[in-house]
C-alpha cells in the first residue's frame, strides 16, 4: 500500500487532532487523552511507512502537491507537500520513535496530576515536527518550525512550579528565537530574490537549477554570493534549533522537563529539525561551491561550526554528574557530527547518523528515565550505583545504547554512521581540522559513556533510593527493548559494503560489494583504537574500582581539580554571556529607557505642556472675553424683554385705558402744536 503525495498531510494531521482532543478533554479524561495521542501516532507511523514506500518507488523523484493559500496582488502565496526519500525516512523515524516515547510516558507520568495536558502537548509537538517534514514550502516549514518552538516551551516548562523548569523553558524559547530571526531574514530575502518559497514547482522552485543559478550569480559586497548569504541566514535557524555553538546553551537546561520530553527533544524531533533543514536546502547551501571567487562558502562555515560543537559537547560531558545532562551534552556533540557531515559535503552520511542517533539516544534517555523513576527521581550519578542486578532490562538496553553511541564495532549502528562521517571529513579537501575534532570526540564519547554506565549501574548503591530501586513496568521496558533492536539493526542499512540507505536518499544506483567494507581501513582502524582507548580509560578510572560513596572524589577531579571544575561549570559559557552579551543588552536597554524617558518623553511632555497652555489661553479668551460680553448683552436684552413683558397683562380694560390715555396725550400734543404754530405768525 502506498500513500499518494496529496494525502501526506494526514501524517501530521492525526497528532494535531489528538492534541485538539486532549485540549478539549476534562482533566479527569486521562485515558481518552493518552489513548487518542498513542492511536494518532500509531496511525501516523503506518501512513509514514506507506509514504516511504511511495517515495522509494522512484527515489530520484520529488513528488509535490502545491496549492494556493491566498492571493497577493497580482500573484498568490503557494504552499505544498513534498514527498521524497528524505521526507519518507524522517517521517517513519519521527513517528515511530515518538510512538515509543508516548507509550513509555504512560508509565513515567502515571502519577502526574497534569497527565492529560502532557499528552496534549506531546501530540502538538509531534504534529509540528511532522508538518515541518512534509512541507514543500519554506514558509510552511517555518510556521511548523515555530510551532515546534512553542511546543518545546510548553514541555520543557511543564513542571512550571519549579523555578528552574520555568527558567529553562524561557531560555530555550528566547535562545532559539535568536537563530530564528536569521532564518526569517533569509526567508524574506529568498522570496524577494526568487518570488517563491516553494522548494520544487515544476522548474520554478527555489531548489531548482533556475533559481539556484540566479542566486549564485548575484555577487554582493565583499564578493559573497547571494546564495551564500541566504544560506548562512537560514543556517542561523539550524544553529539555534539544533544546539550548535554558540547557541548550544539552551539545550542542556532543557533537561528540566520530564524525561520523555528530553527523549523527544533530543532524539526524534526538535534538535533533528535543524539538521533536516540544512539537508532539505542542501542544493541552496552548496550552490556557491563552484564559485572560486567567493571568499567564504556556506558549507565551510557549517563544517567548522559542526566540528567545534562536536568537540565542545564531548569535552563538557566528561565532567557532568547529572545523568540527563551527560546525555544532553552528548546530543550537542552528536549534532555537531551531523553538521560536520553536511559541511564536508555528505548530507546522506548526516541523515544516516541522524536516524541511528534517534534510536540509540531515545533509548538512552528513556533508560535514564527508567533509572530516575526507579530511584525516586534521583538524577545524580554519584548517588546511584548498584542498579545492574536490580534493573536488568534497563541495564542491558542502556548498555546497547551506550555502545551504539560510543561507536563500538561492528554490531552497533552508531559505529557505521560515525564512520561514514569521519570518512567524509577525511576526503574533504578544504581542511582536516574537522576530522581531528571528530576523532578527538570519538575517544571522549567512549570515555564519558563508560563513566556514566559505571557510575550508574556498577558498584554498590550509594543512597537509599538506589538501594530500593527496582525494574520499571513493562509499559516502560518494552519501548526500551524495541529501541535497542533499532540501535543494532539500523546500522546495517548503510554499511560501506551495502550503502542502501545512502543510495535511496540520494536517488543513485546501489553498488554493493564486500570489497568496499574496509575501504579507508586505516582511518577505521584508528577510530576503533580510539574507541577502545576511551572505553578502557573509562573502565580503569570508574569501573574497576567503583565509587565507594556519593561524597567520594572523582578520579578526574583529584588529578585535575581546576580543569574538572571548569568543565563541570560547562566552560562558564552562561557566565560569559551574562558578563558580555547580557550586560551589553542591559546597557542598551538602559540607554533606550533614558531616551524614552528624557528625550522622546521630554519632547512629548513639552508638546503636551504647549497644548495645555494654548488650551488655557483659549479658555480664558472664550470664557472671560467672548462669553462674558455675550452674557452682558444677553442680560440687557433679557431685562428689557422682562420689563416689556410686564405690560402684556392680557386684560382688555387695561389696554383700553392705555389707549385712552395715549389718545389724550396725543390730542394735547396736537393742540399744543397748533397753538404754537399760530402764535408764531
Amino acid at each position: 500500500m502506498t500513500l499518494p503525495v496529496q494525502y501526506i498531510w494526514l501524517i501530521p494531521a492525526l497528532p494535531l487532532l489528538a492534541a485538539l482532543v486532549g485540549a478539549l478533554t476534562p482533566r479527569r479524561g486521562r485515558a481518552l487523552a493518552s489513548g487518542a495521542a498513542i492511536a494518532a501516532m500509531a496511525g501516523s507511523t503506518l501512513l509514514s511507512c506507506s509514504a516511504l514506500a511511495t517515495a522509494l518507488a522512484d527515489p530520484a523523484a520529488h513528488l509535490v502537491s502545491n496549492f494556493t493559500w491566498f492571493g497577493l496582488g497580482t500573484g498568490a502565496v503557494q504552499l505544498g507537500w513534498l514527498l521524497d526519500p528524505l521526507t519518507g525516512f524522517m517521517c517513519v523515524m519521527v513517528s515511530f520513535v515518538s510512538l515509543l516515547i508516548f507509550i513509555f510516558s504512560l508509565g513515567y507520568m502515571h502519577e502526574d496530576e497534569n497527565f492529560k495536558q502532557f499528552f496534549c502537548f506531546l501530540s502538538l509537538f509531534a504534529a509540528a515536527m511532522l508538518g515541518l517534514l512534509v512541507a514543500n514550502s519554506l514558509l510552511l516549514l517555518f510556521v511548523c518550525w515555530e510551532l515546534v518552538g512553542l511546543a518545546s516551551y510548553l514541555l520543557i516548562g511543564f513542571w512550571f512550579h519549579k523555578p528552574s523548569a520555568a527558567a529553562a523553558a524561557k531560555k530555550a524559547f528566547i535562545t532559539t528565537r535568536i537563530g530564528d530571526l536569521g532564518f526569517l531574514l533569509g526567508l524574506v530575502w529568498l522570496y524577494d530574490s526568487t518570488g517563491s518559497l516553494l522548494f520544487y514547482a515544476g522548474g520554478n522552485g527555489v531548489l531548482e537549477p533556475s533559481a539556484l543559478g540566479s542566486l549564485a550569480g548575484q555577487t554582493l559586497a565583499g564578493g559573497l554570493a547571494a546564495s551564500t548569504a541566504i544560506g548562512l541566514l537560514i543556517f542561523c535557524g539550524a544553529v539555534g534549533k539544533s544546539g550548535q555553538f554558540p547557541l548550544h546553551v539552551w539545550l542542556p537546561d532543557a533537561m528540566e522537563g520530564p524525561t520523555p520530553v528530553s527523549a523527544l527533544i533530543h532524539a526524534a524531533t526538535m534538535v533533528a529539525a535543524g539538521v533536516f533543514l540544512i539537508a532539505r536546502v542542501y542544493p541552496l547551501m552548496s550552490a556557491d561551491q563552484a564559485l572560486a571567487h567567493v571568499p567564504v562558502h556556506a558549507l565551510t562555515v557549517v563544517a567548522f561550526i559542526g566540528a567545534i560543537t562536536a568537540l565542545l559537547g564531548a569535552v563538557i560531558a566528561v565532567a557532568q554528574t547529572d545523568i540527563k545532562r551527560v546525555l544532553a551534552f552528548s546530543t550537542v556533540s552528536q549534532l555537531g557530527y551531523m553538521m560536520l557531515a553536511l559541511g564536508v559535503g555528505s548530507w546522506t552520511a548526516s541523515i544516516f547518523h541522524l536516524l541511528t542517533h534517534a534510536f540509540f539516544k531515545a533509548l538512552l534517555f528513556l533508560g535514564a528515565g527508567s533509572v530516575i523513576h526507579a530511584a525516586h527521581h534521583e538524577q545524580d550519578i554519584r548517588s546511584l550505583g548498584g542498579l545492574r542486578p536490580r534493573m536488568k532490562v534497563t541495564f542491558a538496553t542502556f548498555a546497547i545504547g551506550m555502545m551504539a553511541l560510543s561507536g563500538v564495532p561492528f554490531l552497533f549502528s552508531g559505529f557505521w554512521s560515525k564512520e561514514a562521517i569521519l570518512h567524509a571529513a577525511h576526503e574533504w579537501d578544504v581542511s582536516h581540522l574537522p576530522l581531528y575534532a571528530g576523532l578527538t570526540a570519538v575517544v571522549l564519547t567512549a570515555f564519558y559513556m563508560t563513566r556514566l554506565v559505571a557510575e550508574t549501574f556498577f558498584g554498590s548503591p550509594r543512597s537509599e533510593t538506589a538501594s530500593h530501586a527496582h525494574e520499571s513496568p513493562a509499559v516502560m521496558t518494552v519501548p526500551l527493548v524495541l529501541l535497542a533492536v533499532g540501535a543494532v539493526l539500523l546500522g546495517f542499512a548503510g554499511t560501506p559494503a551495502c550503502p542502501w540507505l545512502q543510495a535511496r536518499l540520494s536517488g543513485t544506483p546501489l553498488h554493493s560489494s564486500m570489497e568496499h567494507l574496509f575501504e579507508g581501513g586505516g582511518l577505521m582502524l584508528l577510530s576503533i583504537v580510539l574507541v577502545g582507548a576511551g572505553l578502557g580509560l573509562g573502565w580503569v578510572l570508574y569501573g574497576r574500582k567503583p565509587r565507594a560513596s556519593a561524597n567520594a572524589a572523582d578520579p578526574l577531579a583529584q588529578s585535575f581539580p581546576q580543569t574538572y571544575a571548569f568543565l563541570g561549570a560547562r566552560l562558564k559559557f552562561d557566565e560569559l554571556y551574562a558578563a558580555t552579551l547580557f550586560r551589553l543588552n542591559s546597557g542598551l536597554a538602559s540607554l533606550a529607557a533614558f531616551f524614552d524617558l528624557w528625550v522622546w518623553g521630554g519632547a512629548v511632555n513639552l508638546l503636551a505642556w504647549l497644548g495645555e497652555f494654548g488650551g488655557e489661553v483659549n479658555r480664558k479668551f472664550d470664557e472671560e472675553g467672548l462669553n462674558d460680553g455675550f452674557d452682558t448683552v444677553s442680560g440687557s436684552v433679557r431685562g428689557t424683554g422682562q420689563r416689556y413683558s410686564r405690560a402684556q397683562t392680557g386684560e382688555a380694560h387695561g389696554y383700553m385705558r392705555t389707549i385712552a390715555i395715549a389718545f389724550a396725550i396725543l390730542s394735547l400734543l396736537l393742540v399744543w402744536l397748533v397753538v404754537a404754530s399760530g402764535g408764531g405768525r
